[in-house]
């Protein structure tokens, strides 16, 4: 099975520059999670309270130690994923695009 959450908007305090250390500032999560099946389902809504909770408290300078910090957090709450599929967009930070950074993960059970 695959968990898909797509275009979870919300605000925080992400990057390494002066202006992104004070203001939050929009983010875009994409993750796409599959996992093992077996009587027991993954609440997608945790996942999406995890993901925000993650970003909202660490207050991360680099969007790579956001996407290792949600891995981290997901595959230690649940023993079914098998891996994670996680894009972070920063859609406001360069003018005229979108900057994104994304990663896969498998897990090592």
């Amino acid at each position: 099975m695959t968990i898909h959450v797509e275009d979870l908007k919300f605000q925080c305090i992400i990057g390494i520059l002066d202006f992104e250390r004070v203001e939050p500032q929009d983010v875009i999560v994409n993750i796409a999670i599959e996992y093992e099946y077996q009587k027991e389902f993954i609440n997608y809504a945790i996942i999406v309270e995890i993901i925000k909770e993650t970003m909202l408290k660490s207050e991360f300078l680099l969007i790579e130690d956001a996407l290792n910090g949600i891995n981290l957090k997901l595959i230690k709450e649940f023993d079914a994923i098998k891996s994670i599929d996680l894009k972070i967009t920063k859609p406001s930070i360069l003018q005229g695009c979108k900057v994104s950074v994304s990663n896969y993960y498998k897990s090592q059970s």
